[in-house]
């Protein structure tokens, strides 16, 4: 498998998650430019690495399946990616560029998995549509708009969980 690490996705890793987050910020009145500044930061690299590359091992995994299932084989993987793991650790980048990494905790677990499981239906319509209906090319853009909307609601599920 050929790694995929490129400028369009850098920039709209960057681009993209910033913005999320940015409303989500502004929402709570908690906007820091140090915060916009490092999201910026960790969606231009680790997400515009991480998701590209996992969204082609989930196509390669499924080439050759046959059959109904194989669109919702496609989901579940997307599903296994962005887990109460990636929500924590998406949350504490929130808190670590807030300049709060000192109160980083368990509490991020327990957020992280309240978040995953009020949002699973979703979070499953939002992965099959990525996964089955979204061309390879473009999965990255549209889970990154898709990332970027939810992260409004895990900035707010902050508060609310």
């Amino acid at each position: 498998m050929k790694w995929e690490y490129s400028w369009p996705n850098i920039l709209r890793g960057a681009i993209i998650y910033t913005s999320g987050d940015s409303i989500a910020a502004l929402l709570l009145q908690e906007f820091q430019w140090s915060r916009l500044l490092g999201l910026a930061l960790v969606g231009a690299t680790f997400y515009a690495f991480e998701i590209p590359n996992y969204f082609q091992w989930i196509e390669k995994k499924a080439k050759g399946g046959r059959g109904r299932w194989v669109p919702l084989y496609k989901t579940a993987l997307a599903i296994l990616y962005f887990n109460p793991i990636w929500i924590a650790r998406h949350l504490f980048f929130i808190e670590l560029f807030s300049g709060q990494a000192g109160q980083v905790g368990w509490g991020l677990m327990r957020i992280a998995l309240y978040s995953f499981l009020v949002n699973v239906p979703l979070s499953l319509l939002g992965n099959y549509v990525i996964q089955n209906v979204i061309g390879l090319r473009w999965r990255f853009f549209a889970s990154a708009v898709f990332s970027a909307l939810m992260a409004i609601y895990y900035a707010v599920s902050r508060v609310l969980f």
